[in-house]
């Protein structure tokens, strides 16, 4: 049978707002509890164990028969069916909540009442479900919270994770480039000591080779002096000697070198302890002198 069969006889099965159906009827027919223009619904009889999940769709539904049946629970939907005013569940082998709001329904008065107080056990029943359904949604609220707490604290654990290696990397690399730069100063600082050893070394040696040198310019000073000297004694010794032992010694130019002559001798001859003494004094003294210089040397 297809669905649109069904839907047909379901059509066909509806007398008005009341619906007389069994179990089969309920179970092939999903759309059943869209029907919510039904009022008044006969299930009695039929064997049912449960009622669809969705049976508080039928918000207009004010009669409903479930005599005789195998039913020991309803849908929490059930609560819905806010228009219910009789309802008929005996003979069914309800759990013992159900069964004790339900009561005997004998009589029109009894099912009267059994509508209202399984309508108000089905909403405590209802406010459980509604209830329980907060605090899952409110645990799984928690759990998404704390997971999402979780993810935080590792994402912030990560993040510190590499913002400490990058500082470590870039410590790294900042010790590293201070042990460069201090390894070019120490060589540079090696490089200018050698330099200035070199330096002082070369002074040095310049100095030595200067002390060295310096004193054969006196000697050869001194020495063209004592020529000098030798040369104006000869001279003069040789003008003295024309003047005094040649016929010119009676010239007009030699008389004054003959006086002179003279009075050199006469005076060499007063003077001869003192020139003696001056003769020593200039020997220590040159001695000394010479002294002095090899020392310097050395």
């Amino acid at each position: 049978m297809s669905k649109n069969s069904k839907v047909l006889n379901l059509k066909d099965k509806i007398s008005g707002n009341e619906r007389y159906s069994s179990s089969l009827f309920v179970y092939e027919n999903p759309e059943f509890c869209n029907l919510t223009h039904l009022v008044k619904v006969d299930l009695s009889k039929n064997q049912l164990t449960c009622l669809p999940e969705d049976v508080g769709n039928l918000v207009n539904l004010q009669h409903l028969d479930l005599y005789n049946n195998k039913l020991t629970v309803l849908p929490v939907s059930f609560s819905q069916l806010r228009s219910l005013k009789w309802l008929d569940l005996k003979d069914n082998p309800l759990e013992a909540g159900l069964a004790k709001a339900a009561g005997d329904c004998l009589d029109e008065k009894q099912c009267k009442q059994c509508a209202s107080k399984v309508l108000e056990h089905m909403n405590g029943l209802q406010d459980e479900v509604d209830r329980a359904r907060e605090k899952r949604l409110l645990r799984e609220k928690e759990l998404e919270r704390k997971r999402e707490v979780k993810q935080r604290e590792r994402e912030a654990r990560d993040k510190e994770a590499r913002k400490q290696e990058k500082a470590e990397e870039k410590e790294k690399r900042r010790r590293e480039y201070n042990a460069q730069m201090a390894a070019v100063a120490a060589r540079e600082q090696q490089k200018k000591k050698s330099e200035e050893k070199k330096k002082k070394n070369g002074q040095a040696a310049d100095k030595k080779v200067v002390v060295e040198l310096t004193p054969k310019p006196r000697r050869s000073l001194i020495g063209l002096m004592f020529k000098l000297l030798l040369l104006l004694l000869l001279g003069l010794a040789g003008v003295a000697a024309t003047c005094r032992l040649t016929d010119l010694q009676k010239e007009t130019v030699c008389v004054p070198v003959n006086i002179f002559v003279d009075d050199s001798l006469s005076w060499a001859k007063e003077q001869e302890g003192v020139v003696r003494q001056l003769v020593q004094n200039l020997s220590s003294a040159a001695k000394e002198f010479l002294e002095s210089t090899q020392t310097s040397k050395n």
